[in-house]
């Protein structure tokens, strides 16, 4: 812009793990913009431009580790470009060639001293024609990329409260509502009366909408106090009434029948083990996990005088939520504009093939007629009773040794619900399997001769939904876990028999060692601490974890985790490590505190105080090598 500003519109959704930042980095690389200039916003409604190129570009969304990979050529060539027009505008402007002009920190300069700014050109950059072809920078060249000095250009804004997330939206005339949702999954509103809601100060409206009753004030303590006061008879004839306990028992009881399909088949199994001399058995157990994001769920609705849609909220598959928003409305799709904003956390929770929040705020605009803007705003009971969980799983685990101790018999029964079944994500279900449900466990990198991994899935109306690192979340705790038990069976080095198994896997042997040398594996623990070690794959990046921990009365507290990443070309290194202090912590979490429980279908937790994500004081020294 002629301010000198530089706007990049990110294809990706930022929920705080940093692709804003990624993608200003490619960009800055090639443009050779200063930091100072740079702003990144969300871009939606122009799939050719947008779509996830790893997803097989037909749709814009965010997820699976995706955002530096599909954006690591274009954004440089966007940024390239650029800088090739704005070069030909100086070239022209000055009467000298362009080969001699170079951009850098913001500023365009050439031999014979002349010198401007990047907005100094940015008109008759404009009009410049588009270069058919650019060159981008050699490795060797780059300063931004894999800069490890670099700091996020965001984290001011988010450190002193000026940068804007979808809670933060304020509309002229805007209108707030909570929903009463139905307290099982699978019920339906039967009736309701809103007179005594209706009486409270502030109260506008009261609306049933497809996924309950909609209350609607003048802000948000109004529209709170009214839905307390509302009164539903929920149709519970479809719900889903047991609870975890119940539930946990029949996939406990489901590992002992014949899976229903077959992730992975090599060798004789069954053979294996029954000529085995000897076998190790193991079971475990993963209950129901919410995301728990700090910025409960939102989304804000407006018509326009000219018959036009906007909505506000966290659009991790813009796309799909705008042809959503579409047919709530009755609109065309090119109707409805999506703006993508910034969000407080998102872990997975924002990828929902129903639209969710999104759709309750166009549907309950539409319920009032569309006389103002209307802002969802979910409390943290909605959010963490409100279902699309990490599914609950249950993994049963065979292990053979045969004289010599060698592993020649591994089998894995999973049992838990599907992700995607009856979604619009369903082709990602082959022969029976889906593979959010056994990634991790279907790919294990050991060389065993003889390996069986099969799925049972259940048939739960609890709403679930991936989790951060979807399957893996489960399984690489489990199989890592288990090969433990089979390693101590046999009182082996548990580092020197997994790196055994890795002959044939380079890349998890390197990321392993790495981690095995920098923790002093070799060297004996601290007097009363004790050191254990994983390795997995997960969306193409390798890491290995060496915690140290000591315990007291049975209670482990991990004092220090050592972490060794691959995941390809380190773009900001800052933010890998943050990825992975961050994901140190979540799953230290998720093992030593968080549980979510049903009784009688019902959810249990309600907020932080009963859904206990890790506090600081648990939270270990990460050091992290890339």
């Amino acid at each position: 812009a002629p301010d000198n500003s530089v706007t990049i519109l990110s294809s990706q959704f930022d929920m705080g793990q940093g692709p804003y930042h990624g993608l200003a980095t490619l960009v800055v690389e090639e443009l050779g913009a200063d930091w100072s200039q740079i702003d990144v916003a969300g871009a939606a409604g122009n799939t050719k431009l947008y779509g996830n190129i790893l997803w097989g570009g037909a749709v814009q969304g965010t997820g699976g580790s995706t955002s530096i990979a599909t954006s690591f050529d274009r954004y440089r060539q966007a940024g390239a470009t650029v800088r090739e027009m704005l070069i030909a505008a100086a070239a022209e402007t000055w009467g000298v060639a362009a080969s001699g002009i170079t951009a850098s920190g913001g500023k365009l300069t050439d031999a014979a001293g002349n010198t401007a700014s990047f907005g100094d050109m940015a008109a008759k950059a404009a009009t410049m024609p588009l270069p058919q072809e650019v060159k981008l920078k050699d490795a060797s060249e780059w300063t931004q990329i894999g800069n490890e000095q670099l700091r996020r250009f965001d984290s001011a804004a988010k450190a002193n409260g000026t940068h804007d997330f979808t809670i933060d939206i304020k509309l002229d005339g805007l209108l707030t509502a909570v929903v009463a949702h139905p307290p099982k999954f699978g019920a339906r509103v039967k009736s309701f009366d809103a007179a005594e809601t209706l009486k409270v100060r502030g109260v506008t409206d009261v609306v049933e909408i497809p996924r309950g009753v909609a209350v609607v004030a003048e802000h948000m303590w109004a529209a709170i106090k009214g839905r307390e006061a509302l009164t539903v008879e929920w149709d519970e004839a479809q719900a889903e009434t047991r609870g975890s306990a119940q539930i946990m028992a029949e996939y406990k009881a489901s590992t002992g029948e014949a899976p229903q399909a077959t992730a992975r088949a090599e060798g004789d199994t069954a053979s294996a083990l029954a000529s085995a001399a000897k076998v190790i058995e193991a079971t475990y157990e993963f209950p129901y996990l919410a995301h728990a994001a700090m910025e409960p769920l939102n989304a804000v609705a407006r018509r326009n005088e000219d018959g036009t849609l906007e909505v506000w909220g966290g659009h991790q598959i813009p796309d799909l939520y705008q042809g959503i928003s579409a047919k709530i409305a009755g609109m065309k799709p090119e109707q409805v504009t999506m703006h993508v904003m910034k969000t407080g956390g998102g872990f997975g929770r924002r990828a929902v093939a129903d639209g969710d929040v999104v759709a309750e705020a166009v549907s309950v605009a539409k319920a009032i007629d569309y006389k103002a803007p209307v802002k969802v705003q979910w409390t943290r009971e909605d959010d963490m009773r409100g279902g699309r969980y990490r599914p609950a799983y249950v993994h049963s685990f065979k292990a053979g040794l045969d004289q010599d101790n060698k592993l020649v018999a591994w089998h894995n029964h999973i049992v838990g619900q599907s992700i995607v079944s009856g979604t619009p994500f369903e082709g990602l279900i082959k022969d029976g399997v889906d593979k959010t449900s056994v990634e991790g466990a279907s790919n294990i990198p050991y060389g065993i001769q003889n390996i069986n991994v099969g799925l049972t899935t259940t048939d739960v109306k609890v709403p679930v939904l991936w989790w951060r690192a979807v399957g893996s979340t489960h399984t690489a705790y489990a199989v890592e876990s288990f090969l433990d038990e089979v390693i101590a069976e046999i009182g082996a080095d548990p580092y020197a028999y997994r790196m055994e198994l890795l002959k044939d896997h380079p890349r998890h042997a390197a990321v392993l060692k790495l981690a095995a040398d920098k923790a002093g594996w070799t060297t004996p623990a601290p007097e009363g601490r004790f050191r254990g070690l994983a390795v997995h794959e997960s969306f193409s990046s390798v890491v290995a974890h060496i915690a140290e921990i000591s315990m007291e009365d049975g209670t482990p507290t991990v004092h220090k985790v050592t972490v060794a990443v691959d995941c390809g070309i380190a773009v900001n290194p800052d933010i890998i490590k943050a990825q992975m202090e961050g994901g140190t912590g979540f799953g230290l979490g998720s093992i030593l505190a968080e549980e979510l429980t049903l009784v009688n279908g019902e959810v249990e937790q309600g907020n932080y105080d009963t859904y206990t994500p890790l506090r600081i004081d648990a939270m270990p020294q990460v050091e992290v090598h890339i």
